[in-house]
C-alpha cells in the first residue's frame, strides 16, 4: 500500500537514489533538466486520459526543468510513461481495469515503463496525481496555493499499486474546494466542485436536498389536493408540513415530475427524494401506523422512497434514489430496507464536534449508524465541519475529523458529505479543513492529526509552528470548559474567553512575525488572525471587563473601531462576502461595534 505513515520521505529518498539505480530497476524520468521519458498516450484516448496526460506534462516541467513530449503509441521502446488503459497495453497486453470502478488506481513499473491507469472515468487522472504527490512530492494546498518541488533528476523506481477508494462518494464542501483543478487533483467527486468532463466529471444530483415540495410544490397542489399534504392535528397543511406519504395519488404525480426533471437533466446519477428541511410528518392514521410498525418515521418514508426508485428504475437504471435518515428519520426502522438503488444519507447533526462520534457523548448518533450500517448497502453522510451561525469564529474540531471520517468507513458507508462554509472564502481555517477532509476521504485510514501538521507547514512556513500553537490553545480550551461544540454554536461559548484568546493571540502576532518578509504567507496568517479578531469584537464590552479584572495586557487595538477597519481591511482582501451561512455582509460584526461604541 502507498498510504504509509513515511511513504513521502521514502518515495522522495527513492527518487534521489534512482539515478544511481539501474534501468531494470526504474524508470528514467529526467536527468539535469532533460527529459528522458516520452509520455504516451492511447490514440482513442477519452478526454479525462488526456487531460491526465497534460497535467502531468505540465507539472513534470514545473519539477524537473524538462520539455516532455506527448506521443501516441508505441513512441519508442522507453524510457515511456504509459497514461491510460490503452497505452498500458503496450507494456502489460494483459492489464485490465475492470476491478477499478469509476477511481480506482493503477502505478506500475514495467522494465522501462511507467504505467499510469485506472478506472473510467476519473482512475487515470486520480493515478497520475497520485504520482505526483506520493513519489514527486507535490501539494496542491488550496485553489491558489500549491507546492511543487524542483528535481532536475528525476528517476522513480520499481512500484506496483493497486488502489480502489472505499468512499465512492467523496465531497468536502467547502467554497474554495469548488475550484475544478483543486477538486480533481485532491480526488473530490461530489455534486458541487466545477469537474467537467476533461477533469472526469462527478457524481451529479437531480435536486440535491429537501425536494418533497420542488416535486410537489404547495403552490400548484395544494387547492386542490390538500390529501397530498401532512396532516397535522387534524387539519391538512403546508405550513412546515411533509408529504403524505400513503397517497398513491400524490406519489404517481411526484414520478411524473421526477421522470421530466431527469429526461431534462442527463448527467444525473442521484435523484433526490427527501423531506422538507424542518418536522411536521404526516400524522394521519394510514401513515402514523406504517410508523408504529417499524418504530420511526424512517420506515414509512423509505416504503415511499422504495416505490419511488421501483418506478424510476426501468427508465433510469443508472440513477439512485437519495432520501435523508435526519431530525425526525434518523432513527433506523424495525422492519423496512433500502432498496439497491436507494441511497440514504444519515445526518450527524445533533452531534457534539469536540468529541468524536463514536464518544459517549454522542451515542445516540452511535447507535443510529450501527443501525443502519447493517441494513443499508449504500448509506452515505451527511457531516457538519463549520460553525453556520459563525463561520469565522474559533471552530475547534480538528482533533476528530479524522477519527471521524475512520468511524464512518468501518461502519460501511459508501459516500462523505463534509458540509463546511459552502458561501463564501476566508472561513476558520477554511482550506485546511477543506485539504485534510479531501485526503480523509480517499483514504479514511490516514492519520488526521498527521494532515493537519502537514498541511500547517506547506501552507504556512516559517509561522507554522505558531499556528500549531494557537490551535492547540482552541482545542485544549473546547476540551477543558466541556461545552458541546455544534454547528451553531454562540460566540459567548465558555471556551471562548479572554484568557484563551487572548493566549491565542500572541501566537498568531508571533506567527505574523515569522513571516514579516513573506507578504503571501504573512496575508495568509493575518487572514487566520480574524476568528480571534471577531470574537473580541462581537464580546468587545465584556472583554474589556474580564482584562481590567484581571489586570491583564489589552491585546487588541484600544478603539473597537481600529479593530473593525484591521478586519474589514483583510476579510476584503480575502473576498469574505459573508460572516454566517445565512446574511450577506458583515451584519451580525456592525451591530456589535454599534453596541460597543
Amino acid at each position: 500500500m502507498i498510504w504509509q505513515k513515511n511513504r513521502i520521505a521514502l518515495a522522495l529518498v527513492a527518487i534521489a537514489f534512482g539515478s544511481a539505480v539501474s534501468s531494470v530497476y526504474g524508470v528514467a524520468i529526467a536527468r539535469k533538466g532533460q527529459a528522458k521519458a516520452v509520455i504516451v498516450v492511447g490514440a482513442d484516448a477519452p478526454e479525462p486520459v488526456r487531460h491526465a496526460a497534460g497535467e502531468l506534462t505540465e507539472f513534470l516541467k514545473q519539477i524537473t526543468g524538462a520539455e516532455f513530449e506527448i506521443a501516441g503509441p508505441p513512441a519508442g521502446d522507453g524510457p515511456r510513461v504509459l497514461v491510460g488503459p490503452g497505452a498500458a497495453k503496450l507494456a502489460a497486453a494483459d492489464l485490465s481495469t475492470e476491478e477499478l470502478g469509476t477511481d480506482g488506481i493503477l502505478i506500475r513499473t514495467v522494465k522501462k515503463d511507467l504505467i499510469l491507469t485506472g478506472g473510467h472515468p476519473r482512475g487515470t487522472l486520480y493515478a497520475v496525481y497520485t504520482f505526483l504527490e506520493d513519489y514527486c512530492g507535490c501539494r496542491w494546498w488550496s485553489s491558489k496555493v500549491s507546492t511543487i518541488p524542483k528535481k532536475p533528476t528525476l528517476n522513480v523506481r520499481k512500484l506496483n499499486v493497486r488502489y480502489v477508494p472505499p468512499l465512492e462518494y467523496r465531497e468536502p464542501y467547502w467554497f474554495d474546494g469548488f475550484d475544478g483543478d483543486w477538486a480533481v487533483r485532491n480526488k473530490s467527486n461530489g455534486n458541487r466542485p466545477r469537474l467537467d468532463a476533461k477533469r472526469g466529471g462527478k457524481h451529479t444530483y437531480q435536486g440535491f436536498v429537501h425536494t418533497f415540495y420542488p416535486l410537489i410544490p404547495p403552490q400548484t397542489y395544494f387547492k386542490d389536493h390538500p390529501e397530498w399534504f401532512s396532516e397535522i392535528n387534524g387539519k391538512r397543511t403546508v405550513e412546515r408540513g411533509q408529504l403524505c406519504l400513503t397517497n398513491e395519488e400524490m406519489r404517481a404525480e411526484l414520478v411524473k415530475n421526477l421522470k421530466a426533471r431527469l429526461r431534462a437533466n442527463p448527467a444525473a446519477t442521484i435523484a433526490s427524494v427527501s423531506q422538507n428541511d424542518w418536522h411536521g410528518n404526516c400524522q394521519c392514521s394510514k401513515c402514523a401506523a406504517i410508523e408504529k410498525e417499524d418504530e420511526s418515521p424512517a420506515g414509512l418514508l423509505l416504503r415511499f422512497v422504495n416505490a419511488v426508485a421501483e418506478d424510476i428504475e426501468d427508465e433510469f437504471p443508472n440513477v439512485a434514489i437519495s432520501t435523508l435518515a435526519y431530525q425526525y428519520t434518523r432513527k433506523p426502522p424495525k422492519h423496512t430496507r433500502p432498496r439497491d438503488n436507494v441511497i440514504v444519507r444519515l445526518c450527524s447533526i445533533e452531534c457534539s464536534f469536540s468529541k468524536p462520534l463514536a464518544d459517549e457523548r454522542n451515542k445516540k448518533f452511535r447507535d443510529d449508524i450501527v443501525g443502519w450500517s447493517k441494513i443499508c448497502n449504500r448509506l452515505y453522510i451527511w457531516d457538519y465541519t463549520t460553525n453556520f451561525r459563525h463561520h469565522i469564529m474559533p471552530h475547534p474540531n480538528l482533533r476528530v475529523l479524522g477519527p471521524n471520517v475512520k468511524f464512518f468507513a468501518n461502519h460501511n458507508v459508501k459516500g462523505i458529505f463534509e458540509q463546511g462554509a459552502y458561501t463564501t472564502n476566508g472561513a476558520e481555517m477554511a482550506e485546511l479543513r477543506a485539504w485534510v477532509l479531501a485526503k480523509l476521504l480517499w483514504d479514511p485510514k490516514r492519520d488526521g492529526q498527521e494532515l493537519i501538521d502537514e498541511f500547517i507547514a506547506g501552507y504556512y512556513g516559517p509561522a507554522a509552528p505558531h499556528i500549531k500553537d494557537y490551535l492547540k490553545v482552541t482545542h485544549d480550551a473546547v476540551e477543558a470548559s466541556g461545552d458541546r461544540l455544534g454547528c451553531f454554536s454562540q460566540h459567548t461559548a465558555k471556551f471562548l474567553s479572554f484568557d484563551t484568546l487572548s493566549k491565542g493571540w500572541t501566537h498568531l502576532k508571533a506567527a505574523e512575525e515569522a513571516v514579516r518578509d513573506d507578504p503571501d504567507v504573512r496575508f495568509r496568517v493575518q487572514v487566520a488572525q480574524l476568528p480571534v479578531m471577531y470574537t473580541f469584537m462581537m464580546r468587545w464590552t465584556q472583554m474589556r471587563e474580564k482584562a481590567k479584572a484581571a489586570n491583564a495586557d489589552w491585546p487588541m487595538p484600544n478603539s473597537i473601531q481600529d479593530a473593525y477597519d484591521h478586519f474589514v481591511k483583510i476579510a476584503k482582501k480575502k473576498n469574505i462576502s459573508r460572516l454566517s451561512e445565512w446574511q450577506a455582509g458583515y451584519g451580525a460584526l456592525d451591530e456589535a461595534v454599534k453596541r460597543a461604541k
